[in-house]
């Protein structure tokens, strides 16, 4: 389970999100999974002027869903300042939630979802609605497996991670 968010480690009190002192950067996720629940993995790719950083990791028993949002929360995690995201994903999951407003109602109802139901990935929803508030964030869905150069990295990172995972399990 991912660490806890320190929010006292990024104040956006000192920029403004709107403003062009704010650096833009683009991210890439995904995440993927050996069955739904099983062994999972995320991927993420982070570009800022250039510069790329990969990153993924992987759980033993998870869902697609946790790990699509692991991949954004991990991923907007890493930025060390406030700043401009493009976050492009293939997950409808991840990009409805955030951009119609569903992750917030869900918190304000208590994590309960309008058909009464508990919302699944409370912990990780929250994460996202805290790192939403720090950065000004742009969520992009793209199709998955339809040849998206970084979203095809991202799926090889997160499988990749899971396999890693699973091949040490299965060794250790």
């Amino acid at each position: 389970m991912p660490a806890p968010l320190d929010r006292g480690a990024i104040s956006r009190s000192n920029y403004n999100l709107d403003g062009e002192d704010l650096k833009t950067v683009n991210i890439y996720t995904d995440g993927a999974c050996s069955g739904n629940p099983g062994a999972g993995g995320w991927g993420a790719i982070l570009e800022y002027k250039g510069f790329k950083k990969e990153m993924s990791g992987a759980e033993a028993s998870t869902t697609n869903n946790r790990m699509e949002l692991s991949a954004a929360v991990f991923a907007l995690e890493a930025l060390n300042e406030p700043c401009k995201v493009i976050l492009t994903t293939d997950s409808q999951y991840l990009v409805n939630g955030m951009t119609k407003g569903w992750a917030k109602s869900w918190k304000k109802n208590g994590w309960i979802k309008s058909d009464k139901k508990p919302a699944l990935n409370s912990d990780l929803w929250d994460r996202l609605l805290t790192l939403d508030e720090i950065h000004n964030i742009k969520f992009v869905w793209v199709k998955g497996h339809a040849g998206h150069p970084e979203n095809e990295r991202c799926d090889r990172l997160a499988v990749g991670a899971y396999t890693k995972l699973k091949e040490g399990l299965k060794n250790g």
